[in-house]
């Protein structure tokens, strides 16, 4: 018993360590993909190992019953995969995994680059690499010594059985998990805080497309002290930001030097603006977590309406369903609907895309639902720089199921996308006239939103310029409708 251990140990704990060794060295040379730097010397010196082993033994007679325990690293493996796959939820970024690599310490300088770059697939395909590249070894040595590894065959087929039913658990989960999660898509703008380049509109940008006044400001602030600054949801940036560049003098000077039009996304503008950091926030209204913040905080929030907007669902054109009534929406983010062909499309299960808790589209959708709970968000596994993989809701994907929402100005101005169609609800289309004359069952008021208790002296008649002539004529040629006609 005590020889067998050592057997095991020497190569499936020292030898693994050692090629796992290599992918320090490939990596330091300039290969980049952790999948091949990995499993290459893992699989080459898995099955050098295998042959070597196995060769000298099988030549001497030696071989008796040692195959069936080199078949027992892969159960280990696959049980130990499974295990872990069950307590995480197929999740590679849980804290759970640290733990699963102390029972694979031989491949602990692969899984530290696994964790550092968020490429938890090697967890399993790391130690199955070696392992079945070992058992490949011995079956080559075994052909050229034209020796049938002797074996019990009710001690193989218990392994076997162990191994197929703990993979057959593991992919069950990863599985289970590729129906809610999403891989990592797309590029973040803004230092993450954007799904969007928003270059265009930045005030320092000396071709941004911001729209000018027709004439001279009525309104404007010559001291740097006295700007109000800006932040808020990305749909809104572009008018947050031109309403600066038309009143601010010196803006663009100003903009280089200081963070006056600022841009963090809805979550943290908020955030900033019951901090003190930000004087103006403009976006949609406040989901009720928000406005427990301000109540907790103490601060008493002036909504100030300076525009209408539409709050739209979208699919792929080639979906033939064109119209939802607001029950139908409702069912859909509810998961009560969960084929198209239940709503008049095709027999295809029904994708449907969230935005993250808080934000403003978000915050519409949980208003449109009522007391209806939402289903939970569809999930994506992202690189988070040293620190692995974290899970955060997926960006919307035009796939030919999907169906996601946002602003219509956002989503056929800022993001433009010919490749969607925007959805009429109880076959009202959302457009211009609509939702001026709030036909359009869900428009919505952009708002800018400040604190009753802020002192700058500016702000009381930036906001009512906002709401006069030039400031509505800025917010219609955005793509707004005017909210003071």
């Amino acid at each position: 018993m005590g020889k067998k251990f050592l057997l095991l140990f020497a190569n499936f704990g020292l030898m693994p360590f050692v090629l796992s060794i290599f992918t320090f060295i490939f990596m330091s040379t300039g290969l980049n993909d952790i999948m091949i730097a990995s499993l290459l010397p893992l699989s080459i010196g898995g099955i050098l190992a295998g042959f070597l082993v196995s060769n000298k033994r099988q030549q001497s007679g030696k071989f008796q019953g040692l195959f069936i325990l080199y078949l027992l690293p892969l159960a280990y493996t696959a049980v130990l995969w499974a295990v872990f796959m069950l307590i995480s939820g197929g999740f590679y970024g849980a804290n759970s995994w640290l733990y699963y690599s102390m029972f694979h310490l031989a491949l602990g300088p692969i899984y530290f680059f696994a964790m550092f770059s968020g490429e938890g697939r090697l967890f399993l395909w790391a130690p199955l690499a070696y392992e079945l590249a070992f058992v490949t070894g011995v079956f080559l040595a075994g052909l050229i010594n034209k020796v049938r590894p002797a074996f019990n065959k009710r001690q193989f087929l218990t392994v076997l059985t162990v191994f197929v039913v703990a993979m057959g658990t593991g992919v069950a989960v990863q599985w289970q998990r590729s129906q809610t999660a999403l891989p990592s898509y797309g590029f973040k703008y803004g230092g993450g805080y954007s799904s969007t380049d928003l270059t265009p509109y930045e005030i320092t940008n000396p071709d941004n497309k911001l729209p000018k006044l027709t004439a001279p400001p009525a309104f404007t602030i010559k001291n740097p002290s006295e700007m109000p600054i800006l932040d808020g949801a990305e749909a809104a940036f572009p008018v947050y930001s031109a309403f600066a560049n038309a009143t601010y003098e010196n803006i663009k000077v100003m903009g280089e030097s200081s963070e006056v039009v600022s841009f963090t996304n809805t979550i943290y503008a908020y955030e900033r603006l019951l901090s003190g950091e930000v004087d103006i926030y403009f976006g949609a209204v406040p989901s009720k977590e928000q406005q427990e913040m301000a109540k907790a905080a103490g601060k008493e929030l002036v909504m100030t309406p300076i525009g209408k907007e539409a709050f739209v669902f979208f699919v792929n054109p080639s979906n033939k369903v064109v119209s939802l009534k607001v029950s139908e929406i409702q069912s859909i983010y509810s998961g009560k609907i969960k084929n198209w062909s239940e709503v008049g499309g095709k027999n295809k299960r029904i994708i449907a895309f969230q935005r993250p808790k808080n934000s403003g589209s978000q915050t519409l959708l949980e208003k449109i639902m009522g007391d209806t709970p939402i289903m939970k968000p569809l999930k994506e596994d992202v690189p988070e720089g040293m620190g692995g993989i974290i899970e955060q809701v997926a960006d919307y994907r035009n796939y030919d199921n999907s169906i996601g929402f946002s602003f219509r100005v956002f989503a056929t101005g800022m993001k433009e996308n010919p490749d969607i169609k925007l959805l009429a609800i109880d076959g009202v289309e959302p457009n211009p006239e609509n939702i001026a004359s709030s036909k359009y069952p869900f428009t919505a008021s952009l708002y800018a939103i400040t604190l009753k208790d802020n002192p700058k002296p500016t702000i009381k008649p930036f906001l009512e310029w906002m709401q006069g002539p030039q400031g509505q004529e800025i917010v219609e040629r955005i793509g707004y409708i005017k909210a003071v006609e």
